[in-house]
Parts: structure tokens; C-alpha cells; sequence
């Protein structure tokens, strides 16, 4: 048996679906996510209803739209008759999940659902399906066939109604004009979270843990205080502590192998001039594109005034889990 050219004919077919959904998407996609918008403008949510299969993916669905912006919960079909309707309030969207848009389940609750204002967006395969024609728009994500070799286990539909529900989701995303930080917002655990919220003072080394040394130290002195605070960069600084210059560990072992006397030199003849600066209130995003922009390991972090007040190291994002 060749394994994988199974698995490909399982991939051929429910790529096939989905370019099959791409064609048929028409004025009803505009119009369902219109009639999200506007529902979640006027602090409505998305009401996902599916049995089965239908609801697995309606909980992803579900989770999809909250995360960026559109609030969403699962009415459990089970229990919706027993109180769960609670969660359904006049001004909400129902996106009620089914490919044969007969599921038993589904058709009892329709009847208690449509008493409230809410309008009903059906995602099934048939359009003459009862949930369809109890809905105020109709998403075909009708299938030719299921990737399962018996066509029977729900593959492809399951495959045509997640992608479909990640497009109202993405689409959504940008009419409402969701943007990065709002993301961050809600994942302030996740790297993006952290990365957006984050200011730089809040990662930076201080001003105590930095290696700051003036231009005529000589470099012995300059590692030595870098390893007192365990820096691997010195930053230079005239007498007003401005900024004159960094000097790193990768620039003593450059000089070193050209110069072995270069212990007695002064750090302000060998520091690198004008370098790469962040100020303490920026965005620790900021941070990571400075670093990969210039391919340097040392950030100095500066205030208002360009006076040095800290330094964010590379290596301490990996434990900020930044990288």
C-alpha cells in the first residue's frame, strides 16, 4: 500500500472542495459579514450553533472570531432547550453550522431561536435544506465528495466549513479595522501579546546593571566593569552622560587579533560611533525589529535628552520569551 499517495488523494480532494467554495462565494458572503459587523458595532456577538462534527468546528469558529474582536459563544444544542438559551439576546447573529441542514437537533431549537431578533446566517450544503430556508442568508459549502476512501467520515465538508469560517473571521478582522495591538490585547500571554504591550524599559538592563565607562578609560578598565554587571557591551558617555559610542566583547576579540597590546588603548579610540539607539518608552516589538535590521546582540536605550539609561542584551529575550 503506498501511504503516501493516499494521503495526497485525500490533500487532491479537499483542496479541489475548497477551490469549489472559493468559485461559488457570492453577494450572501457580504452580506453575513455585514450582518455581523453590525450586530458586533451595536455590542452584539455571534451566537455558533452545530451538532457533531458541525460543532467541533463551530467551537473553532467560535474561537477564531473572539480572539480577533467579534465576540462569539457556542449555544450547546444539547442543552439549549434546557436554559442555554439564555446566552442568546436580541441583536445577536446565529451561524448555525450543518452540511445536510437537516440535523434533527438543529431543527428543534430554529423554532425557540427565531423568537428572538436575532437573524440567522445557515452554513449547510443544501439550499432547499429546512435550515436554510429558515435562515436570513445561506452559505453553501456543499461537497462532491468526502477525502474519505468510504465517503462517508466528514473530511472535506468538515475541511470547505472551517476555511469558510476563517474567512468571515479574516474578513471581518479588517472591516472592523482590527489591528496588532488589539490582537495583543487579547493574547497578552502569547509573544505577540507580550511584544506589543511591552515597553522597552520594562525588558532593558538599567542604569545599575549597566556598563557605562567614559572615552578615556582604557580597555582593560572597560572589561572589567563589563564584567562586574556581566555585560557583554560598555557604553561610552562624555561628562554631561551623553552618548558617545558602545564598545562590545565582539569588538575587543576583532582588535585583539590585530593588536594583542590592546589592553592599554582608550575604549574612546576603538568604540563604535553613533550606534543603534531605542528611546525607554518604544514598543519592545520595536526591539526585535532594530536587532534583526542591524545584526547586532547590544541595543542601547536612551530618554529624552539621548542620555543612556539602559540596554537590552538579546539574550535576555529569550528568557523574556520575546524570541
Amino acid at each position: 500500500m503506498d501511504y503516501l499517495e493516499k494521503a495526497r488523494r485525500v490533500l487532491d480532494i479537499e483542496i479541489f472542495e475548497l477551490q469549489r467554495l472559493r468559485e461559488r462565494l457570492d453577494d450572501n458572503f457580504s452580506k453575513a459579514v455585514e450582518l455581523i459587523k453590525t450586530s458586533v458595532e451595536a455590542r452584539g456577538k455571534v451566537v455558533v450553533l452545530g451538532v457533531g462534527k458541525s460543532g467541533h468546528i463551530g467551537n473553532k469558529i467560535a474561537s477564531t472570531l473572539t480572539s480577533t474582536g467579534s465576540p462569539a459563544v457556542v449555544l450547546d444544542s444539547l442543552n439549549a432547550l434546557h436554559g442555554d438559551l439564555g446566552m442568546v439576546a436580541d441583536g445577536d447573529v446565529v451561524l448555525a453550522l450543518s452540511a445536510s441542514g437537516e440535523t434533527e437537533e438543529m431543527l428543534r431549537i430554529l423554532p425557540a431561536i427565531a423568537r428572538f431578533q436575532v437573524k440567522i446566517i445557515a452554513v449547510c450544503g443544501d439550499a432547499n435544506s429546512s435550515l436554510a430556508q429558515n435562515s436570513h442568508v445561506f452559505l453553501d459549502v456543499n461537497i462532491e465528495q468526502e477525502a474519505c476512501p468510504l465517503n462517508l467520515a466528514p473530511t472535506s465538508s468538515t475541511t470547505v466549513m472551517l476555511a469558510l469560517g476563517d474567512a468571515l473571521a479574516m474578513v471581518l478582522l479588517e472591516a472592523r479595522g482590527f489591528a496588532k495591538e488589539d490582537f495583543a490585547r487579547f493574547h497578552p500571554a502569547g509573544m505577540i501579546g507580550r511584544s506589543l504591550l511591552l515597553r522597552v524599559h520594562q525588558i532593558m538592563r538599567p542604569r545599575n546593571a549597566l556598563a557605562l565607562v567614559a572615552p578615556d578609560a582604557p580597555i582593560r578598565s572597560v572589561l572589567k566593569t563589563m564584567t562586574e554587571v556581566r555585560a557583554g557591551a560598555a557604553v561610552v558617555s562624555d561628562e554631561n552622560g551623553q552618548l558617545l559610542g558602545i564598545f562590545t566583547h565582539g569588538d575587543f576579540v576583532r582588535h585583539f587579533q590585530s593588536d594583542t597590546k590592546i589592553a592599554d588603548r582608550l575604549v574612546g579610540d576603538l568604540m563604535t560611533l553613533n550606534p543603534v539607539t531605542i528611546h525607554q518608552d518604544k514598543l519592545a516589538v520595536e526591539v526585535l525589529n532594530l536587532l534583526e535590521r542591524h545584526r547586532i546582540d547590544d541595543l542601547v536605550v536612551v530618554d529624552d535628552h539621548q542620555a543612556p539609561v539602559g540596554i537590552v542584551d538579546s539574550q535576555d529575550l529569550t528568557k523574556l520569551k520575546l524570541l
